[in-house]
């Protein structure tokens, strides 16, 4: 029989979950056992899982994939105009996803944090706002001074992500300017170990609809189906915040960069949108990604075919959007009110992991992890957004692919080239 895929696993999961969690409570005994207690450790286990691939698998991901694009010899102007493209449209996203976090404020329902409703104890919350105010990261400063770490192996041990991240990126960087013999040795002992952490975290995630499972039962069982509420405004928040970047954003960036009509460039690109929101993977819908591009929107196969897998590896728009708003969703329900020097350092982390964790397993969790490891919070509220995220995670996926194809488009122009995006038939 044909094995089940892991959204179809991990919903049937939360159904069940659902079901149980509205028939036990958390004193509910059976043959001596308390159901509460053993979703508790099931969930917790499944969370320290994944907090344990994080420090390799990042660190080897990063260095891995600024390797490979700074060894591109030749990288040349093309290169250059790609890289800014990027950078620019996912800190644009980023930042989109922040004014709507802050706008929305999904984790706060009725004014009042929603930790109570999605089972976050209190004590976590104290906890996270002492690391959350004593992390130095409150003053844009700090913030700054805490990229460069002392001790690279002790920022590794106390979740210093942010340190770390600097740190891969230097190395990476820095790792294709020594002799081609070391340089060779260096990569294929970092892919080796980032092939060893896919697998173990590709392990993990076989796990997950059991975590999911446990994670959901407790809440439920705990606080009843009001769980779902601020994560449905959470879910809206996300999806409101996706089509403000996707319609507006990169549409006025078309317009006024590459000089085209935004209307026929959704037209070329309509049939890669609907594989990409169906498939939700960006590499698998590449080959019709660069199909539409070429044959559709006009783009030289020259811009089109160093774009677009580029793209397709550091280019994650909407996945940066999501990670941005899923910490803040969880800060606010926790009750803290981040300043603006933390939800900076959540903008640099967001755009940073957006470069090495596109292309990994449940890339949008590890990051997550990332980000509430850096401003100091607990990551027990990420399995609760499982729940709500495959059809997020479909709609993200056609915005990283619309994005990749406005770069290309935007990119070609300002190479000179003319005829782009001509009407089409129908």
């Amino acid at each position: 029989m044909p094995k089940l895929q892991l959204h179809w696993q991990i919903l049937i999961a939360l159904i069940f979950a659902v079901v149980l969690g509205l028939l036990v409570s958390p004193d509910t005994t059976f043959l001596g056992l308390h159901p509460y207690s053993i979703f508790d450790f099931i969930g917790t286990l499944f969370l320290n899982a994944l907090k344990m691939i994080i420090v390799p698998l990042i660190v080897a991901s990063l260095i891995t994939g600024i390797a490979g694009i700074g060894g591109t010899r030749g990288l040349g102007r093309l290169g250059g105009k790609t890289i800014v493209y990027y950078m620019t449209t996912s800190l644009l996203a980023i930042l989109t996803g922040l004014l709507f976090v802050n706008l929305f404020a999904p984790g706060l329902i009725d004014c009042q944090p929603a930790r109570d409703i999605l089972g976050l104890s209190a004590e976590q919350a104290a906890m996270a706002e002492s690391k959350v105010m004593g992390k130095g990261v409150s003053d844009i400063a700090g913030v700054f001074l805490s990229m460069v770490p002392q001790n690279v192996v002790a920022a590794a041990a106390n979740g210093q992500m942010l340190g770390l991240i600097f740190f891969s990126l230097l190395f990476g960087y820095f790792m294709t300017r020594i002799t081609e013999d070391y340089a060779e040795a260096q990569f294929n002992f970092w892919q080796g170990l980032f092939e060893v952490m896919m697998k173990i975290t590709e392990w993990v995630m076989r796990f997950a609809p059991i975590g999911v499972f446990a994670l959901v039962a407790k809440v439920v069982s705990g606080t009843g189906i009001e769980v779902f509420k601020p994560l449905l405004v959470f879910f809206f928040t996300v999806l409101l915040a996706l089509l403000a970047h996707a319609l507006v954003v990169l549409p006025l960036m078309l317009k006024f960069l590459a000089r085209v009509k935004p209307r026929r460039h959704f037209k070329a690109m309509a049939p890669a949108l609907l594989t990409a929101f169906s498939t939700a993977s960006s590499s698998a819908t590449l080959p019709l990604t660069m199909d539409c591009v070429e044959k559709r929107a006009g783009v030289s196969n020259r811009t089109s075919s160093f774009v677009l897998p580029l793209g397709a590896t550091i280019n994650m728009d909407g996945t940066a959007l999501y990670e941005c708003v899923a910490a803040l969703f969880i800060a606010q329900a926790y009750g803290l009110e981040l300043s603006l020097g933390v939800q900076f350092t959540v903008v640099l982390v967001a755009l940073l992991t957006s470069i090495g964790v596109a292309g990994i397993p449940a890339a949008s969790l590890v990051a997550i992890s990332i980000i509430l490891g850096t401003i100091g919070l607990p990551a027990e509220g990420i399995g609760l957004i499982l729940a709500v995220d495959r059809v997020l995670d479909m709609c993200r996926t056609a915005v990283n692919v619309f994005s990749d194809s406005c770069g290309a488009v935007i990119i070609a122009r300002s190479e000179g080239e003319e005829d782009l995006l001509p009407p089409q038939p129908g």
